[in-house]
């Protein structure tokens, strides 16, 4: 096969389709629950609950802070 018959098509970032950012969101806050649902597990000590808090906490963050950009117009409304 020469070079020409294995050609492939190259899109740049902005070409590509953009993703749902609706359901990025709420699988963001779903995972979240879910998260903070662990504290009703099987640990023994707290670190555990921390790590749970902190995590969820950011995704939340990442959400609250997409929305508001998209509000002020520092982000694209895709």
């Amino acid at each position: 096969m020469s070079a020409l018959e294995e050609h492939q098509d190259v899109h740049a970032p902005d070409q590509l389709k953009p993703t749902n950012r609706r359901r990025a969101q709420k699988g963001a806050i779903i995972s979240a629950v879910v998260l903070l649902m662990f504290f009703w597990g099987n640990q023994e000590g707290n670190t555990e609950k921390v790590w749970l808090v902190v995590i969820a906490i950011g995704l939340v963050a990442a959400v609250i802070g997409d929305v508001v950009l998209r509000k002020a117009g520092l982000r694209p409304n895709d």
